[in-house]
């Protein structure tokens, strides 16, 4: 199919993160680890959680979608990646758009299951006496569900909107995945809708989830200061400092990305920012869990005390 003088694209090639041969081995290695890491710190937190009934509770079934949310976000975009390192990488127009819906879905459930996150500690903290029945299992389910949702109806959105453009000529992605800003600039029609599209929706979702995870600290913070006892109001604040870990570094790096116009955003600075929100953070995550965790520490002691025996 021929418009005037290009011929509509099939298939795409993703550059990578570099074209510099030398680096093409050590950074292959560095990311194998880091998805080898990832995996790892992800499946263990899952096996953690369903094995140790201690750890049957909201706010590590939040946890353990989480971690399978991260590992389904890394295997979307890692595999894919690596594959620039060794050879020329060339992914078909409909992969492309499977491989960007997956990435919008996964990504945008991430935001808002660190909102429900922030809801859960909002009520163990500022409402212990209701957190029985206000985190009951039916409520913590329809949460997750609602988490799925959004990311699925925001995904279809987006996908929608990058189906309806036209790329002709020029097939070459100057990014290691398919994603929103080097598709729109790729794209030979108009991106004028697009961009507003990209940047309302982004806008949208960081305001809703980072509005509501600031409300709720805001309360979790009036609360700690009215407790008397420096122990009590240390152990709090710690249950809730991975949180904001998380939330600060994904966040930022998202914001960065998305909210500033495609044509003078810098590519560098893109995959660079890329890196940290799909490949650093779903690394990070299970160990800032787990690490900071006491009751995940136990848990592991538990665990292995029994395999001793």
């Amino acid at each position: 199919m021929d418009i005037g003088n290009h011929s509509m694209v099939t298939h795409f090639i993703l550059m990578g993160l570099t074209d510099q041969p030398e680096l093409q081995l050590p950074l292959f290695l560095l990311f194998l680890q880091i998805y080898i890491i990832s995996m790892m710190g992800n499946v263990g937190l899952l096996l953690l959680i369903g094995i140790s009934s201690q750890l049957h509770t909201p706010i590590y079934y939040f946890l353990s979608n989480l971690s399978f949310i991260d590992l389904c976000y890394s295997s979307v975009i890692i595999p894919k990646m690596l594959v620039s390192f060794v050879r020329e990488n060339i992914i078909s127009y409909s992969g492309c758009l499977t491989q960007f819906f997956f990435f919008c879905t996964f990504g945008i459930a991430d935001c808002y299951m660190l909102t429900a996150m922030a809801y859960d500690h909002y009520v163990a903290i500022c409402s212990p006496l209701i957190y029985n029945s206000a985190m009951s299992q039916n409520i913590c389910f329809l949460l997750v569900v609602g988490v799925y949702a959004m990311g699925v109806f925001r995904a279809i959105t987006h996908t929608s909107g990058i189906a309806r453009l036209s790329f002709c000529g020029n097939n070459v992605i100057s990014h290691y995945f398919c994603d929103i800003p080097p598709l729109l600039k790729l794209s030979c029609s108009s991106n004028y809708i697009n961009e507003l599209l990209v940047m309302l929706l982004v806008v949208i979702n960081s305001l809703i989830t980072t509005l509501s995870i600031l409300i709720s600290y805001a309360f979790i913070l009036s609360s700690i200061l009215r407790i008397h006892s420096a122990k009590g109001g240390s152990k709090a604040f710690s249950t809730c400092g991975s949180h904001l870990a998380s939330v600060a570094v994904l966040y930022g790096s998202i914001v960065f990305m998305y909210c500033q116009p495609v044509s003078t955003s810098n590519i560098t600075q893109q995959k660079v920012s890329s890196v940290i929100y799909t490949t650093v953070i779903p690394m990070l995550n299970p160990w800032i869990y787990s690490l900071r965790n006491k009751d995940v520490k136990d848990a592991l002691r538990k665990i292995r005390k029994d395999w001793s025996k």
